[in-house]
């Protein structure tokens, strides 16, 4: 299920501001990027960010901009000089002497660990608590987003199989003349050959033919599925991988009806509801 939230907060050091996306996936697949000087509470954030996503693709940006009352950024010489060296030698190796010294010194400064914050060894408590806080309202605000979404889903799955329902209830009037139908065409093929026939006998066997082609029972567990559909949908916190056990059972009861029906307008109701079934299966692949 797709998600986004945006929290921030204020510390000593700026202000800290939180990014947290999702897509959707079977599987938890969290990102957490984040300044240097937040990298011990890393875990911190893996693990609150974790609880409240659940699954999916999902990454976690940190960024913090430094305002006037904050520690300084400065530049690591050591670091800067390396990465000099190293482009200064790759463009004299392709062919490019001479580069433009400003414009090398810009794209250094914005790789890796040239800049640092002064005295960004250890985090206050203060600190701590100023981005634990802003991951906080980043993940309500998450959790809000897919909640609105959620219900959007729900409301269309939810017509999907309000429509099995009807087309379910439409079998009845042709299930009804299927079987005086039935009985009169093998009656009739009787007649065509000519030949007598136990009457009690021929009975017993188009009795036993229309208890073959009964569809009684998957009628009422086709039912009785959607029903436990709706109730899951309503009442489970974690439903998805439940709605969609059940969403397999409903497409089991829907094939064994149509394999049964041995009539055209019932097979045709048949592949209007696969055609239902299918729309909820595709929707149940972004619900959590």
């Amino acid at each position: 299920m797709t998600g986004f939230g945006r929290g921030e907060a204020v510390m000593g050091r700026g202000t800290v501001r939180v990014e947290v996306r999702s897509l959707n996936s079977k599987q938890l697949d969290l990102t957490v990027k984040l300044p240097a000087v937040f990298r011990v509470a890393e875990s911190g954030v893996r693990s609150a960010a974790a609880k409240v996503v659940g699954r999916g693709k999902a990454d976690v940006y940190v960024t913090l901009e430094n305002e006037g009352g904050g520690a300084a950024a400065k530049i690591n010489t050591e670091v800067f000089v390396d990465y000099y060296r190293q482009i200064g030698a790759a463009t004299e190796a392709v062919g490019r002497r001479g580069a433009d010294a400003a414009a090398m010194v810009g794209a250094i400064l914005r790789l890796p660990e040239v800049l640092a914050v002064e005295g960004n060894g250890e985090l206050s408590e203060e600190d701590t608590a100023a981005l634990m806080g802003a991951l906080e309202g980043a993940l309500r605000a998450f959790d809000a987003f897919r909640v609105a979404e959620g219900e959007v889903l729900l409301a269309d799955i939810m017509g999907h199989v309000g429509r099995i329902e009807e087309l379910l209830g439409e079998v009845e009037p042709y299930e009804c003349a299927r079987v005086g139908a039935v009985k009169a065409r093998i009656m009739e093929h009787i007649s065509a050959l000519g030949i007598a026939v136990d009457g009690n006998r021929l009975e017993q066997e188009i009795v036993f033919w229309v208890e073959k082609l009964d569809i009684t029972e998957e009628k009422v567990r086709l039912a009785k599925h959607c029903t436990y559909f709706r109730e899951t949908a309503s009442g489970d916190d974690d439903a998805g991988r439940k709605l969609g056990f059940i969403a397999q059972e409903m497409g089991r009861e829907i094939n064994t009806l149509g394999s049964k029906a041995n009539d055209a307008e019932i097979q045709k109701i048949v592949v209007q509801m696969k055609d239902e079934l299918e729309k909820v299966k595709e929707q149940l692949l972004n619900i959590l």
